[in-house]
């Protein structure tokens, strides 16, 4: 039904095109059009209602299609149908689960290694396994990475280390200096006889030349787009997008955090200045966990099935693991939202502390009253965003939360160093969540994303130790000065926060 809608709206811009110029069909289309509206309004309205979504999501959306018919509908039809992505990604998710339990389903905790958490933790633990399907791992050495100055030359080294395989999944790719510095060592290792697998985001990468692409290509580099779309005002998928950064080499070491391919991620963008970010670097039983995450979406987009030995065996002689790692992937494709019910987990299982850092804070009713009642239960409750912004709606959007949180207790923090980008959670110094999902809807419903939760680690210690020091460069937000902004401001923070169905 939704598809035939999709058809008559591109039929109805044609009628446009060809008889606005006559008086005539020029009337007869617009009363056509505005009775097609005013009814597909009322059939979306309808399916909206039907699909049981939260009461202020729903409300959310029919104020959207109330005060911007047009672009309301056209946004649903493209951005909001929770069915068709069930639909979508249905087959995609059977499969997962089926590799799930093809390699993971044997992995058991001893014991020894359960007493290694602690109670209000066994409880997250045990829901990250069930909803996540990917058991903790007490074999996995890891290192907090901070910003790209440490991030990418450890990536590139991993990379001219390589002898079987690299495998690179990323949301943006660009041809700039430290994209062709990436493109030509993966050519060399190519050539080297070194497997090579690349998935990028078509949307993310939209900008990506073809050259760069043809370059890849021809030097022997498997360089595939995820989930490409042809004609965008028509095709649904725009919206569903791989958010993940992905880098497994052997099948040994992997990387993952919130650094895409881009100059800008190394400070070199004038406006954003110092680019604040944080990747992690694993060794270990959980990449096999993160290889896993890649080979599933690599199936999914080339029908190419690699669950191999060859790919998946670790090795865990030199490992030095002082406590918990897994690997956790959600998306459309997903039963349960999994990474926003274990980000609700860690906050209400919190005893003293919830620090986050997020570029773009856009919560839904569960993460804000859970914020809100640990800050005015006397929990020590933080949230580090950026003082600048890079998506102006989402930027405003976001800051129309502030005030609530502050009033209950919220400590925010604006990162005044250039651009924070980070994504982290820390629960009381002990609980830690590294990866691609920002504080956001679109994380939460939309993207394919990829975290790395640390249970005890000296990492979990390195991300309490560096988000200290970004406090310190941050400036607090007032509770009575922010009250006082302008009436300008407040109503920029309304509008773009009753687009946040569409962020």
């Amino acid at each position: 039904m939704v598809k035939r809608i999709q058809i008559l709206v591109f039929m109805a811009m044609i009628a446009a095109v060809l008889y606005i110029t006559n008086d005539y069909w020029a009337g007869w289309f617009l009363t056509f059009f505005s009775i097609f509206m005013s009814v597909s309004a009322v059939f979306i309205g309808f399916m909206i209602f039907m699909e049981n979504r939260n009461p202020r999501q729903t409300l959310n959306w029919i104020i959207v299609l109330a005060a911007f018919p047009v672009i309301g509908f056209l946004f649903y039809l493209f951005f909001g149908q929770n069915y068709r992505k069930r639909k979508m990604f249905a087959e995609k998710a059977e499969l997962d689960e089926q590799a799930i339990r093809k390699i993971e389903g044997n992995r058991t905790i001893s014991e020894t290694e359960w007493e290694k958490a602690g109670e209000h933790q066994k409880l997250l633990l045990n829901l990250a396994q069930k909803m996540g399907s990917s058991p903790i791992s007490f074999d996995t050495e890891t290192k907090v990475l901070t910003n790209g100055a440490e991030a990418f030359p450890a990536m590139l080294e991993a990379i001219k280390q390589a002898k079987h395989h690299i495998h690179l999944e990323f949301y943006i790719v660009r041809n700039d200096q430290i994209g062709k510095e990436l493109k030509d060592l993966l050519i060399q290792k190519a050539g080297e006889g070194v497997e090579v697998r690349f998935l990028y985001d078509a949307v993310g990468s939209w900008k990506l030349s073809k050259q760069f692409k043809d370059e890849l290509l021809s030097s022997g580099v498997n360089f595939v787009p995820f989930s490409p779309v042809k004609l965008p005002f028509l095709n649904n998928k725009i919206n569903f997008r791989n958010h993940r950064k992905i880098i497994v080499i052997d099948g040994k070491e992997g990387f993952v955090g919130g650094l895409n391919i881009g100059d800008e991620y190394l400070g070199r963008n004038p406006y954003y200045g110092n680019w604040r970010d944080t990747h992690l670097y694993l060794k270990g039983e959980a990449v096999r966990s993160l290889q896993l995450i890649f080979l599933r979406d690599w199936f999914y987009m080339t029908g190419k099935s690699l669950l191999k030995q060859s790919y998946l065996s670790t090795e865990l002689s030199d490992v030095k693991s002082d406590g918990g790692v897994q690997l956790i992937a959600g998306g459309p494709d997903g039963r349960w939202e999994v990474i926003k019910n274990v980000f609700f987990s860690m906050i209400v299982s919190a005893k003293h502390s919830i620090w986050i850092a997020s570029p773009y804070f856009i919560p839904d009713e569960d993460i804000l009253t859970a914020l809100k009642v640990a800050a005015l239960s006397g929990l020590d409750v933080r949230l580090l965003v950026p003082s600048r912004p890079d998506k102006r709606i989402v930027f405003y959007a976001s800051r129309s939360y502030f005030l609530e949180l502050l009033e209950a207790g919220v400590k925010i923090y604006e990162y005044q160093e250039g651009f924070m980008h980070s994504k982290i959670i820390i629960v009381d110094n002990e609980l830690a969540s590294i990866g691609t999902a920002n504080m956001d809807m679109r994380s939460f419903h939309l993207n394919f994303e990829v975290n790395a939760f640390l249970y005890k680690t000296a990492s979990t210690r390195k991300l309490v130790s560096d988000f200290s020091e970004d406090v310190h460069r941050s400036t607090e937000l007032n509770f009575r000065d922010f009250r006082r902004r302008p009436v300008y401001k407040r109503l920029l923070e309304s509008t773009c926060r009753l687009l946040s169905p569409l962020l």
